[in-house]
């Protein structure tokens, strides 16, 4: 898939929507990706899955003994990745704040771990996940994701492998441009901890 291709997937799905954002990291954005829409149909999902395996270089998905990823956003595309690679897929919950392996989900000791997300901004759920791992006995020795939003400037600390970089600029609630803060804000990911 090129990067056009994938463009059109979210275009076909509706997911790529302009406008005021309020990001879960609390930035705020002109553009935002509804990866829930684009997941929304198996077999798109699943052909973007296909599509981010064929991206990660050959010794990492040889390496890889399990998929996690973080919920909510991270479940479907990390799934669809588990069934590409033939690897079981399990993932993260933090009903405390915190993430951990929840449902009966467990790691041996010293485990490959491909983490998978659907969109990377700064990074910090990432990060978090990445740790919940390293505590569960696991280690993560590559991250993909459908997305990656941080303009090129995320540190993942492992080897990070994105279907699409999306160089769209973000703000801090206070500094908006004219055009943007114009706009009345609206919330639509699944985190409500962002302002």
């Amino acid at each position: 898939m090129t990067n056009d291709d994938i463009l059109q997937e979210f275009r076909d799905a509706e997911a790529l929507l302009e406008g005021h954002f309020i990001l879960s990291s609390g930035l705020r954005s002109p553009r935002y990706l509804q990866c829930a829409r684009v997941l929304m149909n198996p077999a798109r999902a699943a052909r973007l899955a296909e599509a981010l395996v064929a991206r990660l270089p050959a010794d990492v998905r040889t390496a890889i003994d399990v998929v996690i990823s973080p919920a909510m956003g991270g479940i479907i595309i990390g799934h669809e990745m588990g069934r590409a690679l033939g690897k079981d897929a399990l993932f993260l919950e933090r009903p405390d704040g915190i993430f951990g392996l929840r449902r009966g989900f467990r790691l041996e000791s010293g485990q490959k771990v491909l983490m998978v997300e659907d969109v990377v901004t700064t990074g910090l759920s990432s990060r978090e996940a990445i740790a919940a791992v390293a505590r569960e006995g696991g280690e993560v020795i590559a991250e993909a994701a459908l997305v990656d939003r941080s303009n090129g400037t995320v540190d993942l600390g492992v080897p990070f492998h994105p279907l699409i970089r999306l160089d769209v600029p973000t703000y801090e609630a206070d500094k908006l441009p004219p055009e943007l803060a114009s706009i009345p804000a609206i919330k639509p990911g699944s985190r409500k901890d962002a302002q």
